[in-house]
């Protein structure tokens, strides 16, 4: 814990964690309403694991220090909550970001994250002082504060759970209406999550959603308070976008190298250089993705030049899909199945991509292998990838 000088005179105390290289960008951790407790704590922690100075203020410290609670004492906190002064909440995230961008160990660059009531004084933090980047996970009452949205300074990312009752529908609309427009400000919608999606100890903890959101915020952290030359992630998000979303084979193209090769390991489709990579992707492997293709990811390792994606890529097989199963007609079944992308960057484009997934486990969900007779694994293999608690194979 450490102590932070607040704008209006008294201290008050922070959890910082501090990567183990001893230096990096800064990230201000701004609680939800339960205050510094071990879910934040552990937040600080991941960020420090990858590299960030990390600190979470204690802003209920005027009305009570030191509050750590947990979902069960919602009511307390709600008290709390209608207590705080909002406006010195705002001041006390700005000490905390003075204080990081001064400290020892921050290159002098920092943002905020923050979580429901964290979120509204991220956005809040946005409008009022300059952070270097803004993230709010569900913000409760941003819509209060569009007023101010003209005052942004920095760019601001915002993750909206459709299923929100703190911020239903017509508030989202109401959000979107007013900053959709600025190119600084992005807003993810998760349409199957809750308030609080991103809480592992929370009842609508929603692990697909908070590795998604995560990923999300972690790359534009990067992307903005680490000084690159090209920001690798984004370079591969919209190659993923043009691959998936919008289908364009001319698009991904540019995306990379002259001479980029792509190699699908399993069964050696692909191509090497642009040629016969077009060839690839606008014949084989863009027209032959299902519509209901999805990639969900698990987990991401950033290197200098170099990314390893991990996903589970899900389909029905309800189109011939040469470039995972050249000669196999339609099945119509339902596969899920882990995948690993191992892709190098030169300069700003991609170089290569390695590509792996399980053959054997799609071949046995579509029914083409039997996984009773054979040590091989069907959707088992996807769903424990995403749940490691989920029993291992019994051995004889």
């Amino acid at each position: 814990m450490v102590q932070i000088r607040a704008f209006d005179g008294g201290e008050f105390s922070a959890h910082l964690a501090i990567p183990k290289s001893g230096r990096g960008p800064g990230v201000v951790v701004i609680q939800e309403i339960y205050g510094v407790n071990r879910n934040m704590r552990a937040v600080c922690d991941w960020y420090a694991e990858r590299g960030f100075v990390a600190i979470c203020p204690d802003l209920f410290w005027r009305i009570e220090p030191g509050v750590e609670l947990m979902e069960g004492q919602s009511d307390r906190a709600l008290g709390l909550y209608q207590k705080l002064d909002h406006g010195k909440a705002i001041d006390d995230c700005a000490a905390a970001l003075e204080f990081l961008r001064a400290h020892p160990a921050s290159n002098g660059r920092a943002g905020a994250v923050g979580f429901c009531l964290g979120g509204n004084l991220a956005y809040h933090l946005a409008v009022r002082y300059q952070p270097d980047v803004a993230v709010g996970y569900y913000g409760v009452g941003i819509e209060r504060g569009l007023g101010e949205a003209k005052n942004l300074a920095c760019p601001l990312m915002l993750h909206v759970a459709a299923l929100d009752k703190y911020s239903p529908p017509p508030v989202v609309e109401q959000i979107r209406a007013a900053l959709g427009a600025d190119p600084r400000v992005t807003i993810h919608l998760y349409p199957d999550s809750d308030h609080a999606f991103a809480r592992p100890t929370g009842p609508h903890y929603d692990a697909a959603a908070a590795e998604l959101a995560n990923l999300r915020t972690l790359e534009l952290l990067l992307r903005t308070l680490v000084v690159k030359p090209h920001s690798l992630e984004a370079i591969w998000a919209e190659h993923i976008q043009h691959e998936f979303a919008t289908r364009d084979t001319e698009a991904t193209l540019a995306t990379m190298v002259e001479d980029a090769y792509v190699n699908h390991i399993p069964i050696l489709t692909g191509g090497v250089g642009k040629a016969a990579l077009r060839e690839f992707y606008s014949k084989h492997f863009i027209p032959q993705m299902p519509p209901d293709t999805s990639l969900t990811p698990i987990s991401r390792t950033v290197g200098e030049e170099q990314i390893v994606d991990e996903m589970i890529f899900r389909f029905t097989h309800t189109i011939r899909m040469d470039w995972m199963l050249p000669g196999v007609e339609p099945t119509g079944k339902r596969v899920e199945v882990p995948l690993v992308a191992i892709v190098k960057l030169r300069g700003d484009k991609l170089a290569h991509e390695h590509i792996y997934w399980d053959q054997a486990s799609v071949l046995a969900q579509l029914g083409l292998l039997d996984s009773t007779k054979l040590p091989v694994a069907g959707v088992e293999s996807a769903r424990k990838a995403v749940d490691p608690s989920l029993p291992a194979r019994p051995l004889p």
